[in-house]
C-alpha cells in the first residue's frame, strides 16, 4: 500500500486527508474511494480538466503524462509545473502528497451539496 496524504482543500478535504492506496489506482479513484469528490466531469476520459491537481511530493514516481494530457493541462486553472489530471496518474509505490487547486474549469459542481 502507498501513502497518499490530500492537503486541506477548503470544501472538498478541509483537514486533509491520509489514505493507504492499493498501487496501480490513479489519484481520482483513490480519492473518491475514500470520500474525497474531486469534480471530473468527463468521468475519467482524459477529457477535461476537472480533476486535476498538483503533486507536491512524489511527482517524480508517476508515468510521464501523455501528450493529450499535456494538452489539456494547458487549459487547467492554476497549473504548475507539478500539475497532473488525476484520472490519469497512476499511483505507484513512492508516497505521494497532492494539492487540490481551489478552482477548477468548472465554475459550478453539480455534484456538489
Amino acid at each position: 500500500m502507498t501513502k497518499v496524504t490530500f492537503l486541506p482543500h477548503e470544501t472538498l478535504c478541509p483537514l486533509g486527508k491520509t489514505i493507504e492506496v492499493e498501487p496501480g489506482q490513479s489519484i481520482l479513484e483513490a480519492a473518491l474511494a475514500h470520500d474525497i469528490q474531486i469534480d471530473h466531469a468527463c468521468e475519467m476520459a482524459c477529457a477535461c480538466t476537472t480533476c486535476h491537481v498538483i503533486v507536491r511530493k512524489g511527482f517524480n514516481s508517476l508515468e510521464e503524462a501523455s501528450e493529450r494530457e499535456e494538452d489539456l493541462l494547458d487549459k487547467a486553472w492554476g497549473l504548475e509545473s507539478e500539475s497532473r489530471l488525476s484520472c490519469q496518474a497512476i499511483v505507484e509505490d513512492k508516497e505521494l502528497v497532492v494539492e487540490i487547486p481551489k478552482y477548477s474549469i468548472n465554475q459550478v459542481s453539480e455534484n456538489r451539496k
